[in-house]
């Protein structure tokens, strides 16, 4: 399947498109040489996760296998509110075979730097941290309740671009130490949802295309 995209200028949804990827791709090839989240410190805009989350957010991605292969791609619709010193996320994923998904996160900051989190589908406690523009986020994912060896590992790198109004987030999902599969997936914050159109074959965005 044909990964080649443009972005359409004309396009309001996203209308940034051309400028963030070059840095995105950027970001991705310094985290991929064993950076810590602590290396970003001076870079901004200042990314807090719990203030990212806080209110709408809506979002689009590929997931590829481990051959760089697109196997699916999705859009997500979120919203985060605070309870007792901690973010409550309400996550719901739309497929583009129709599947929908959904995930419940109790965000935590624990320091300065540091975040905790649990949700319905994770096992144990997910943990994260955050310096500069870059967010580091690590959580063992149970995808099937009765079978405890369908566990997988997530590993996000966050960064805030766009004078903060726009994310990219970057997933390597492993299995037993080996990448299984990527993720990658934009977010925007505000309430207005993701075009359908976004889900159509060859396309992550209303905006991009072949």
């Amino acid at each position: 399947m044909n990964m080649s995209f443009r972005a359409n200028a004309r396009n309001p949804a996203f209308p940034n498109l051309a400028r963030i990827i070059p840095i995105g791709l950027c970001l991705l090839l310094v985290s991929c040489g064993g950076m810590k989240p602590r290396d970003f410190a001076n870079a901004t805009p200042r990314f807090h996760p719990e203030k990212f989350f806080s209110g709408s957010t809506h979002s689009w991605g590929v997931i590829e296998d481990r051959s760089a292969n697109p196997a699916s791609r999705f859009r997500t619709e979120t919203h985060g509110r605070r309870d007792r010193g901690a973010l409550l996320i309400d996550q719901r994923f739309y497929f583009e075979d129709g599947r929908t998904q959904r995930r419940t996160w109790r965000l935590r900051r624990i320091d300065a730097h540091h975040y905790e989190a649990t949700a319905n589908d994770v096992v144990g406690v997910a943990t994260g941290e955050a310096h500069g523009n870059a967010f580091r986020w690590e959580y063992t994912l149970r995808l099937n309740a009765n079978n405890p060896l369908s566990n997988v590992r997530l590993k996000h790198w966050m960064y805030l671009l766009d004078g903060g109004v726009t994310m990219l987030n970057r997933v390597t999902v492993s299995k037993l130490g080996f990448i299984v599969a990527e993720v990658t997936e934009y977010f925007r914050r505000g309430a207005r949802p993701v075009p359908a159109i976004s889900l159509r074959r060859g396309a992550i965005a209303a905006g991009v295309r072949r």
